[in-house]
């Protein structure tokens, strides 16, 4: 593999320094920010990230062994890390669409058999095969705007078999795709219909039946429920992720996103890597959330999919909660693979800097996930994944919104996306 060479960048961007947990408060506002910036790339690692003058002065014997990409006139950062999806699924849903601009909840909708009962159903009659090509497309799409790992979670089986069907899915996803993917067991995403009488009976099938066998096939490394009213209580949330902390999987919570149920406060208590969603998080439950240093996985293209209020992300922040963005990528709350709009979201609709989305969708995020030693950082030693943005300065991500910046793509040390299209 050739060095590669990334020269005289507008700007090179990313976190000041990696100190080994996620950034909060004033810190989610710093950049170390490198003016006609460089980066040499060898082995798949990060060399060195420092002004070109001083570059040239250490590689410039080599470089007519490297292939050499001019940034001149562009943006370097990080490559772009997203901690929560649903990406191995089937079906689609934007007949819900129509019936939510008709005045249609999300929950009425569910209610009524629609929602993720509705790709539940799809996800069942589809085949591995099927699924596999499927998300192949979403993360070919992913990597286009410059996201370069992605959490991928089950729940569209909610029974043994298809539940596993997805995390085989994505385990092989990983394998063959650039973008690395980290899996989430998340059996109980709802109630399916046939125990809709006897939730606690689910919740026992969940604990007894498929903890065990996905603990133990090393599928997934995370474990995660829908906590919400008439979806699974606090009591039932925490008796599930209590049981996959004894499989060795660390727990995420689907927290406070349609009504305050205390989701917040329960993350903190079991010590949750994350919670997600939490649009009617409660001050209490920040506050005890930032205490303990969950992250805040903030999904604010859902909440505007919906047509919902945004979460609070600038109290948290300054109540110091460590705050990540995501897109929360499935088929009926948001479907959309753009991550670069969801920054921009996180500035329109949540009160946060241009520097603090950066961080939230690179440093944090992937502490989200637990790859904050591999993932979302230009830190010498790392793996090299890295976007060079069609704009000069970190700014004009935020500031021209809705546009896909991404121009080329590295993975790995490895060039995958190069002017925009894939390789």
């Amino acid at each position: 593999m050739k060095p590669i060479y990334i020269r005289r960048a507008s700007q090179v961007v990313g976190a000041p320094k990696d100190t080994g947990a996620p950034l909060t408060k004033s810190a989610m506002n710093e950049l170390n920010v490198i003016e006609n910036g460089s980066v040499w790339i060898e082995d798949g690692k990060i060399k060195r990230v420092a002004h070109d003058d001083q570059l040239m002065k250490e590689f410039g014997s080599r470089v007519d062994e490297a292939e050499v990409i001019d940034a001149r006139g562009k943006l370097v950062t990080p490559g772009l890390v997203d901690p929560h999806t649903h990406l191995v699924h089937a079906g689609t849903r934007e007949n819900e669409f129509d019936m939510r601009l008709n005045g249609k909840t999300y929950m009425d909708i569910m209610n009524a058999g629609g929602g993720i009962h509705a790709t539940t159903k799809a996800t069942r009659g589809a085949s591995e095969e099927e699924l596999y090509e499927a998300s192949f497309e979403r993360l070919n799409q992913f990597l286009l705007h410059g996201v370069t790992t992605v959490e991928a979670k089950s729940g569209y089986g909610m029974n043994l078999e298809v539940e596993m069907r997805q995390l085989q899915v994505a385990r092989q996803l990983n394998e063959h795709h650039p973008v690395d993917l980290v899996s989430t067991f998340m059996g109980a995403h709802v109630v399916p219909p046939e125990y809709k009488e006897d939730k606690d009976a689910f919740v026992d099938l969940v604990i007894n039946e498929m903890l065990p066998e996905v603990a133990q096939s090393g599928l997934a490394e995370f474990n995660d429920v829908f906590c919400e009213r008439g979806v699974f209580t606090p009591e039932q949330t925490k008796r599930i992720l209590e049981a996959g902390k004894e499989y060795g999987l660390y727990p995420k919570i689907h927290a406070d996103e349609i009504e305050p149920y205390k989701g917040a406060e329960l993350a903190a208590e079991v010590g949750a890597v994350s919670a997600d969603h939490l649009l009617r998080a409660s001050d209490e439950g920040v506050r005890q959330m930032a205490d303990r240093g969950v992250i805040g996985v903030l999904l604010p293209g859902t909440a505007f999919f919906l047509m919902a209020d945004s979460a609070n992300g600038r109290g948290m922040i300054d109540a110091g909660v460590p705050v990540a963005l995501s897109t929360d990528c499935n088929p009926g709350s948001s479907p959309t693979v753009s991550l670069p709009l969801i920054m921009n979201l996180g500035c329109l609709k949540m009160g946060m800097t241009p520097a603090e989305v950066l961080n939230a969708a690179t440093v944090n995020a992937a502490h989200a996930i637990r790859r904050g030693n591999v993932a979302g950082c230009l830190q010498e030693g790392r793996q090299a994944d890295v976007v060079i943005h069609n704009t000069p300065n970190f700014m004009q991500l935020q500031y021209r919104y809705g546009v896909n910046h991404t121009d080329t793509v590295i993975k790995s040390g490895k060039v995958v996306v190069k002017e925009g299209a894939l390789l």
